[in-house]
């Protein structure tokens, strides 16, 4: 009998300390609700620095890890672009030269073909104003006059189309000229070495090719960035991007450092979406920074976009169906605010002297 005692108090007292912890009481404490984002430190303003000409790698002028000024020269580069080039431009720009300068220039025998166009015009004119005054007599016959009279207008359409036609010559043989130069110059500036500068003062975090090896112009060279500032790339889920907004704060977590948080704030955000992570990327700025950061870094993020205090909050597995919670007189519509990760703000429908039940899984 006292064996079946014990038993039943044990099973009782079991029994009562798991309706004792499936049911609770909203209490009030400050919830937030942030968007969480994989994050990645970067050196502000880093850039991939690539070549304009096709060579080969003479020498890397710094060394990676060092502190370069804007301008200063990175890498050599040995042009192999052949002299033929250089000398085919040259003879182009000679010849475009003499078309419009030269003895034989094109824009003289036009100017030619006007001086002749104008005597005729001159001798038309005066046969045809003769002709006319002596029919202004009746002296003569129609017929005459009238040939005199078309052959004066045909030679005024000559001469006016042989100075069209020069100055159309004249423009396109100007232009022919300043291609062929610039053709050869270009051609001047590529047959020779080249070098490679920064277009900031920083640091150079990586050199990509070797002395000897094959520079083109789609690959990059070098990769230069600010060496005292940094920045933190995240990566967010398209469905908690229209959340955001510029300024908002970020509690960063970085590997390198375990579990310390660095606040940061939200400085932009790109308005394209990656379509093979479907994510869009933002950027945050450290308000302190870590003493020691490197490029490549990576950690957590957790944008928060809003904060309650004295919020009256649930754990979220309270919920039914997201709206809903279980009391002891049945279940109740309620209306739920901020979010945090494992708690709900309760705005309606119960207040804090209603004990919860936690629902059957």
């Amino acid at each position: 009998m006292v064996k079946h005692f014990l038993f039943f108090a044990l099973f009782f007292g079991l029994f009562g300390c798991n309706n004792k912890t499936d049911k609770i009481f909203p209490e009030k404490i400050t919830v937030t609700e942030s968007v969480y984002a994989s994050a990645t430190v970067q050196p502000d303003s880093l850039y991939q620095a690539y070549s304009s000409v096709v060579g080969i790698l003479d020498r890397n002028l710094v060394e990676e890890g060092d502190l370069v000024r804007k301008d200063e020269s990175i890498v050599q580069i040995i042009n192999t672009s052949p002299k033929l080039g250089v000398a085919n431009a040259k003879l182009s720009f000679e010849l475009a030269r003499e078309n419009y300068n030269g003895n034989a220039a094109v824009l003289k025998g036009i100017m030619d073909e006007i001086e002749a166009s104008e005597l005729q015009l001159k001798n038309d004119s005066i046969n045809y104003f003769r002709q006319k005054n002596l029919w202004k007599q009746n002296i003569g016959s129609k017929l005459e006059y009238d040939n005199r009279k078309l052959a004066y207008e045909l030679s005024q359409n000559k001469v006016s189309l042989l100075k069209s036609k020069y100055e159309r010559t004249k423009k396109e043989l100007q232009t022919q000229v300043k291609q062929a130069e610039n053709n050869y110059k270009t051609s001047q500036t590529l047959s020779e070495d080249f070098t490679i500068g920064s277009k900031i003062d920083g640091k150079v975090y990586a050199l990509y090719k070797n002395p000897g090896e094959i520079v083109n112009t789609l690959e990059p060279i070098a990769a230069v960035g600010l060496s005292d500032k940094f920045m933190v790339e995240l990566l967010v889920d398209e469905v908690d991007i229209v959340k955001l907004n510029l300024g908002q704060r970020i509690l960063v977590t970085l590997d390198a450092y375990n579990a310390e948080v660095f606040e940061a704030r939200l400085h932009k955000i790109y308005p394209r979406k990656d379509e093979r992570s479907q994510t869009f990327k933002v950027e945050a700025v450290f308000v302190s920074p870590p003493n020691k950061l490197y490029p490549g870094l990576s950690g957590e993020g957790n944008i928060i976009i809003a904060e309650k205090k004295d919020a009256l909050t649930l754990p979220k597995e309270y919920l039914i169906a997201g709206t809903k919670v279980l009391t002891e007189d049945g279940e109740v519509e309620v209306i739920i605010g901020v979010q945090s990760m494992d708690r709900v703000e309760i705005l309606s429908g119960i207040d804090e002297n209603i004990a919860v039940l936690k629902p059957r899984q």
